[in-house]
């Protein structure tokens, strides 16, 4: 069975239509469930979190995750938490494209296929974030991937996947994100050569951004966020079925003998779920100036301090660009986030050459950024009238308050940086006119 329900946070319930009446009725936990099913709480935060933060899903199963054999560490490849591989980078940074392998030279799938670029903070004090990229070409077979560090939210950006959890089925394609929360079991299916980016936060869940005075709608609205519903396969796995799971930064793997996929039927609102982009309604400035980025917030993972988020996932989607007198390409710019940036599909306004869709750029805490060259002097004397911007084109930000390390892949492993970025401001010259009068009215 597939298909999603609708909204974001929801109290969901959801069974098999195979299993008529497997959710029990006005209990969590009965002495016997419906079918001879598992009863099994899903917590994704502590018992007493206030009602509007708490977290939870119980999940009615054929038999329970616990029943595993011992788990054992297995190789991490490129996925790290060490930031200290190399010395700090301060510089603007660029990659190419990631590489996808080539399925005809080596079979990789989603968890092989992780690299980590960049991160801050550790996962053992529940404090910080990582950003990773995905590049495979494979499906995962009897094998899923639980994360007992954080939430994992999934940028794809060629190629659909298609994502099976405990929770049921989700397709996700390019211009769709997905996240998985802490703690859920999911596989990975690919049909080609698939590359995406994910966005990892440790000790805090992504929520919608607070609308303040822009009133009750806008931005994602939560009617469009969907959750799947309640698909299970009762299978024996007799050549073991392995379960891959990040603890403090390491992989570790376990096998056991049946599909963890079994769950027959659930309720909570502690779920996966995806969103299409397309559905995000624009704010724009409609008179002058160049508004800040934080109007075009998707979802926020908030910090303790009020305004400040340990990662905001930010986009740049088609739009209407109208105002008077005004430069539109965003500005020049110092700020006390890191910005990381990701491009799905088209050409980003502000550089249209050099960053291309699959590759990435970090500009990092109190580093100078901006408009290129060519942009700056095309939009200084564009005529001003209404145009459509970013048409094709959807560029995101992972910003975070956290000052990132670059992981040695980032910087050396992966040879996709490209170390010519900085001449793209080497052109900007000086139009200072010493002489210059304000004109008469």
């Amino acid at each position: 069975m597939s298909g999603y329900m609708s909204g974001f946070g929801n109290e969901f319930a959801s069974e098999d239509s195979r299993c008529p009446g497997s959710l029990p009725e006005g209990q969590n936990n009965p002495q016997v469930c419906p079918y001879g099913l598992y009863a099994e709480q899903l917590s994704g935060s502590a018992f007493t979190c206030p009602r509007s933060t708490n977290k939870r899903s119980w999940l009615y199963r054929i038999l329970p995750s616990v029943r595993h054999k011992p788990f054992t560490p297995m190789s991490c490849g490129d996925l790290t938490e060490s930031w200290n591989e190399v010395e700090p980078d301060p510089n603007q940074l660029r990659w190419k494209p990631f590489n996808i392998p080539k399925s005809s030279e080596k079979k990789v799938d989603f968890i092989s296929g992780l690299h980590t670029v960049c991160g801050a903070g550790d996962s053992k004090s529940r404090n910080g974030i990582a950003i990773h990229m995905y590049t495979c070409n494979t499906s995962m077979i009897d094998k899923c991937f639980q994360n007992a560090d954080g939430d994992f939210l999934i940028v794809p950006q060629q190629g659909e996947t298609l994502i099976t959890t405990e929770f049921g089925k989700m397709m996700v394609e390019p211009n769709e994100i997905c996240v998985i929360q802490q703690g859920m079991r999911f596989s990975v299916d690919v049909f080609r050569e698939t590359r995406g980016y994910i966005l990892e936060v440790f000790g805090a869940h992504f929520e919608l951004p607070d609308l303040g005075p822009i009133g009750a709608n806008g931005l994602a609205n939560p009617r469009d966020f969907q959750t799947p519903v309640a698909w299970y396969e009762d299978r024996t796995v007799a050549t073991g079925y392995t379960i891959v799971n990040k603890y403090q930064g390491k992989l570790f793997s376990c096998q056991q003998d049946f599909s963890p996929f079994n769950v027959v039927a659930w309720h909570g609102n502690y779920t996966p779920y995806k969103y299409n982009l397309e559905n995000f309604m624009v704010i724009n400035c409609v008179a002058f100036d160049h508004p800040d980025p934080s109007i075009f917030t998707v979802l926020t993972a908030k910090s303790t301090r009020p305004g400040v988020a340990i990662a905001d996932f930010v986009i740049f989607p088609p739009r209407w660009g109208v105002a008077n007198h005004t430069f539109r390409p965003p500005y020049y710019h110092r700020n006390c986030m890191s910005e990381f940036m990701g491009l799905i599909k088209g050409h980003y306004e502000a550089k249209e050459e050099g960053f291309q869709p699959g590759g990435a750029s970090l500009h990092s805490i109190m580093t100078p950024h901006g408009p290129d060259v060519d942009c700056f002097e095309k939009n200084s004397t564009a005529v001003l009238k209404p145009e459509r911007v970013a048409e094709g084109t959807m560029a995101f930000m992972f910003e975070s308050s956290f000052s990132m390390a670059v992981t040695k892949w980032g910087l050396d492993t992966c040879h996709r940086l490209d170390k010519s970025y900085y001449k793209c401001w080497e052109a900007l010259k000086s139009h200072f006119n010493p002489n210059w009068k304000p004109s008469s009215k």
